[in-house]
């Protein structure tokens, strides 16, 4: 499993495990873990628009319980032994 490290607004890093990726109305999105096995912590993450053609990109916590809930339906779909709640 590919291990990612995120840098944060206050110049930390944190390090998730990229469980999937899809494509979801024109933005990228990825699902990760803080734990390489077993129940952790997940995340779904949103790229910015801003990041098009750079480099590196740019994540944010998908909050919007709307956008949450459809992306977390298509990721359940990808990964037939997960359950998002």
């Amino acid at each position: 499993m590919e291990k990612i490290k995120f840098m944060l607004d206050t110049e930390e890093s944190v390090e998730f495990y990229v469980l999937e990726q899809t494509k979801l109305g024109g933005n990228q999105y990825i699902l990760v873990t803080d734990a390489e096995e077993g129940d952790g912590e997940a995340l779904i993450l949103k790229e910015t628009p801003e990041c098009s053609g750079q480099t590196e990109s740019i994540y944010e916590i998908v909050s919007d319980d709307t956008e949450l809930s459809a992306v977390a339906a298509v990721f359940e779909n990808l990964i037939e032994d997960i359950e998002l709640s």
